[in-house]
């Protein structure tokens, strides 16, 4: 690699001395990971996702059966980076007064005050989020995309670093209803847990016996660390090849006969937005700053591809009648589109 490249858009960028500079103000990452590790056994996958959405402002949505310690995990992310931590059970009665706030009065002073919802918090866990009403769907959506609530007539900010993790039970259907479209792009993430293997099985079962009580999760990192953390990742080097990579990508979701793929053209409805090439984009270069490297390789983007893009196509009725899944169209694509 050329030691000066030219960014589009920029001056030429010094790759050497920003991945130095990288690899060492990113340390902050091993530190976060081996504390998570005490309490989360396996999970690699899930954990350095939390940890994308973390260092790119993405809001993370993990989906999986009840018991695989997706609770667990972002409740000692939290307790790790020193930072406020809420949890919104979501249930089919709740209400956007619940998440968001709402105004009091105050029989003292003859006014009404604003009394402020969990919403006002650096992580919220949004534990099942699909059981909750459309009203309250939306209320998420402004904090989500806007970083502020409106209770009243008045509209607060959010402090950062603000996220959002959610969770969503794949199996139970009664009583869930259905995250609109709009929502679920919101999300950087979509996370698929599964089970773990058998021998981390057993130290999970290990753990849970252990007469000393469950690990606790000490705070390592700060939030400044985090916010920091974050400016870099956005000098990430990317190159143009690695630009085109991404569209490649996102267009084949669009127009998949214009890249030798005309047998998916009955299965998608739809493909990803310009969300898309930008969280693929994001993702990559947090996931190449998780690896300590100041530069994205084409590896970064296959790594986050399927996670970035399977909650952004939609399946047409003939391919949910050929059991035709999303992460099947993603593997047709990366084994056709070139990789620079």
């Amino acid at each position: 690699m050329d030691q000066k490249l030219e960014q589009t858009g920029s001056s030429s960028v010094d790759v050497h001395e920003l991945n130095d500079r990288i690899h060492q103000q990113s340390a902050f990452i091993d530190l976060l990971t081996m504390e998570l590790n005490k309490a989360l056994v396996g999970q690699k996958h899930m954990v350095e996702r939390l940890l994308i959405g973390l260092l790119t402002q993405g809001h993370v949505l993990l989906e999986g059966v009840p018991g695989l310690a997706k609770t667990l995990a972002i409740k000692s992310l939290a307790s790790a980076i020193n930072a406020r931590f809420s949890r919104i059970q979501f249930t089919p009665d709740l209400l956007p007064a619940d998440v968001i706030g709402t105004m009091i009065y105050n029989p003292q002073e003859h006014q009404f005050q604003v009394r402020r919802g969990p919403i006002f918090a650096n992580f919220i866990l949004a534990d099942e989020i699909n059981r909750a009403p459309a009203k309250v769907q939306s209320a998420l959506l402004e904090a989500m995309q806007e970083k502020q609530v409106t209770i009243g007539d008045s509209t607060h900010k959010l402090e950062e670093p603000f996220l959002v993790l959610a969770t969503q039970n794949p199996i139970e259907q009664e009583g869930t209803y259905s995250l609109p479209e709009a929502q679920v792009d919101r999300f950087l993430l979509k996370v698929v847990i599964s089970y773990p293997k058998k021998e981390e099985e057993m130290l999970i079962i290990r753990q849970n016996l252990n007469p000393a009580g469950y690990p606790k999760i000490n705070p390592v990192v700060s939030t400044k660390d985090i916010l920091n953390g974050r400016q870099l990742v956005r000098e990430v080097y990317m190159d143009e090849k690695i630009e085109k990579y991404i569209l490649d990508i996102v267009f084949a979701t669009r127009f998949p006969e214009e890249y030798r793929l005309a047998k998916l053209k009955p299965l998608i409805a739809y493909g990803g937005s310009p969300r898309a090439s930008i969280s693929l984009a994001h993702a990559a270069k947090a996931y190449a700053f998780i690896k300590r490297r100041g530069y994205v390789i084409p590896e970064d983007i296959r790594a986050v591809c399927h996670d970035v893009l399977r909650h952004r196509i939609g399946l047409t009725y003939e391919a949910e009648a050929e059991n035709v899944t999303a992460e099947q169209i993603i593997n047709e694509i990366l084994n056709v589109v070139e990789v620079p």
